[in-house]
């Protein structure tokens, strides 16, 4: 696979193994797994990050070199790394702020496995019991012929790069955002025209999950139920949606919450009906509104997951309990459309400002430097 950062991956390795870069490039399934986590680097703020994976790795060859061990020999006797070190240190990196343990207890191994098969080495060694955690030093030495090379400074570099290529393009997302915000209203075009950019089918699955948020907000807010526990004490509500928390968070399966209906919804941009079934199960079966990142037919979605339902459990009441846990199927198209209804209504610079808010946050913009 060879995408626009492919050529940086292989200056990094022409510098460090001059005209053997191209061969060790080759030779390495670890190079290779970066190649792949890389292909978003040159897409724009728009386009998915791969930070977790990458910072796990990132802090355990960082670790191995700070011990000198790209020079020396030993690494088999190391004693490790805390996982509490590993986790503090990917916190303080660009965009890691908010990182779990996932990467590093199993997410990276299972990923790389399931591009490599056929390998019988994993990236990430751990003693569970002591906590402590190793890189796999058999990834990082590539065999050339009758020369073996030590990829450990060249991985390094690989992921500083992406990692800045990353930072400078959000920096320009949110510089544009405030660009915008600062036009005078008789431009609401471009506005407008960025704003539904960031709905697009290949658009970051964040971006896409805080701009669905913002529209979605101002489409229910102003709409009224009467709530109360008796005939007598009936008042009027406005809808409100609120955001539970960061994009792909182990959250349960709800990334907004209406109140006071008490609706969930969950953003996603699969169409593999396990997902959709294993976020239902989460909160026992309770229903769940998905809004979801693809221009097909609502009617054709719902098909396509009854159809998966049938495939995977064949059995008819089975079916049925978990297709009627979807509440509701919103699409691109109709996000579309909430969009420019909200914006006839006066609130596509309030749309604008959350978009911004809620960039910001996911992405820990104030740490980023």
């Amino acid at each position: 696979m060879e995408h626009e950062f492919t050529a940086q991956i292989l200056d990094v390795l022409r510098n460090d193994f001059g005209d053997r870069g191209v061969s060790v490039f080759e030779k390495s399934h670890l190079l290779q797994y970066l190649n792949i986590k890389t292909r978003s680097a040159e897409r724009g703020s728009k386009s998915r990050g791969s930070f977790a994976n990458l910072y796990a790795i990132y802090v355990l060859v960082e670790d191995y070199l700070q011990k000198g061990f790209d020079t020396r020999k030993g690494y088999n006797k190391y004693e490790g790394t805390r996982f509490t070190s590993l986790l503090t240190r990917q916190r303080e990196l660009p965009f890691g702020g908010k990182l779990q343990n996932h990467a590093l207890n199993h997410r990276l191994n299972e990923e790389f496995r399931k591009y490599f098969p056929e390998i019988e080495y994993i990236p990430i060694l751990r003693d569970v019991q002591e906590n402590r955690y190793w890189f796999n030093e058999n990834l990082l030495k590539v065999k050339d012929g009758k020369r073996t090379h030590n990829i450990a400074r060249s991985v390094v570099e690989i992921i500083d790069r992406y990692v800045q290529a990353k930072v400078t393009a959000f920096q320009a997302f949110i510089q544009t955002c405030e660009r915008l915000k600062a036009i005078p209203e008789e431009n609401d075009i471009a506005v407008s025209k960025f704003i539904e950019g960031l709905l697009a089918p290949n658009a970051d699955a964040r971006i896409f999950e805080i701009a669905s948020y913002a529209i979605l907000r101002y489409h229910y807010h102003d709409q009224v139920v009467y709530f109360g526990f008796d005939l007598a004490h009936i008042k009027p509500e406005n809808l409100r949606l609120f955001k539970t928390g960061r994009t792909n968070a182990n959250d349960g399966g709800i990334d907004f919450v209406m109140r006071p209906l008490g609706r969930f919804f969950q953003v996603t941009e699969s169409l593999d009906v396990k997902k959709y079934f294993l976020d239902i199960d989460k909160i026992e079966r309770f229903p769940i509104s998905f809004v979801v990142k693809s221009v097909e037919d609502v009617d054709t979605i719902r098909q396509r997951l009854r159809e998966g339902a049938q495939r995977l459990y064949a059995i008819h009441a089975i079916v049925e309990k978990y297709m009627a846990c979807i509440e509701e199927i919103i699409n691109i198209p109709m996000l579309l459309n909430f969009f420019r209804t909200a914006q006839a209504q006066g609130y596509l610079r309030q749309i604008l400002d959350e978009v911004i808010i809620q960039s910001k946050i996911e992405f820990n913009y104030e740490t980023v430097e």
